[in-house]
């Protein structure tokens, strides 16, 4: 009895010891599989127009007398105002500043006038188009005895403020990009592509597409992605 019992315990030993060595064999085996990985970018580019624009209008006026120059500013003011509206821009989409006076006196003045007053009405809207027409159409202005400043400072800016709109899709076709690099890679290398092992999206960029449509925006995003490689 004694010697039945100690056959079948040593037998027992012998079967753990194989089920035991088997097991550890196969999570070694895969490490093995999955240790090989292959790190890949995916770019996604999409050119949009701007949806919001601010727009500062402005000019100057030149006089002897403050109180008479304060008064016209108000009335070209209003003439300015009703050139911005006749392209459908309402009320609560114009800011108008405080007008800023010069004192000329103190400069080596030689056009006779005293004071220089700068009036400047800005407008912040999504109605890019109508925007765009006014900076091209700011010479109507002239025939009401209104010269528009054109100087860098008054140089309308563009944004894009839709971007959460278009991200998913950014997203997802800079991640099949990526996946076309890995694929070609592991063709290349004999392998096969795997899972995913990590992926990072890096920051999404809007630059203006060059600097004579700054209206026109360059969307960009890049994503970092790791798969793994098995035979």
């Amino acid at each position: 009895m004694k010697k039945t019992t100690s056959w079948l315990l040593a037998a027992a030993l012998v079967i753990a010891a194989f089920v035991l060595g088997w097991a550890m064999k196969m999570p070694v085996s895969a490490l093995k599989q999955y240790d090989r990985t292959v790190s890949v970018r995916g770019l996604a580019t999409k050119e949009v127009k701007a949806d919001y624009a601010i727009a500062p209008f402005a000019y100057s006026l030149l006089g002897n007398d403050m109180q008479s120059l304060y008064q016209e500013i108000k009335k070209k003011n209003e003439i300015f105002i009703d050139f911005i509206k006749s392209y459908g821009i309402s009320s609560d989409e114009i800011s108008v500043s405080t007008p800023e006076f010069t004192d000329r006196r103190t400069w080596d003045n030689k056009s006779g006038y005293d004071f220089q007053v700068t009036s400047v009405l800005t407008v912040g809207t999504k109605q890019v188009d109508a925007v765009i027409r006014m900076m091209s159409e700011q010479s109507r202005l002239m025939e009401k005895n209104i010269v528009p400043l054109t100087g860098w400072e008054y140089r309308p800016s563009y944004s894009f403020r839709g971007l959460n709109d278009i991200k998913p899709g950014m997203i997802e076709e800079a991640t099949k990009n990526a996946r076309e690099a890995a694929l070609k890679f592991a063709a290349d290398s004999d392998s096969k592509l795997g899972k995913i092992k990590s992926a990072t999206q890096g920051q999404f960029s809007i630059d203006d597409r060059d600097s004579n449509t700054p209206y026109i925006k360059n969307v960009r995003v890049v994503t970092y992605v790791d798969f793994y490689l098995k035979d």
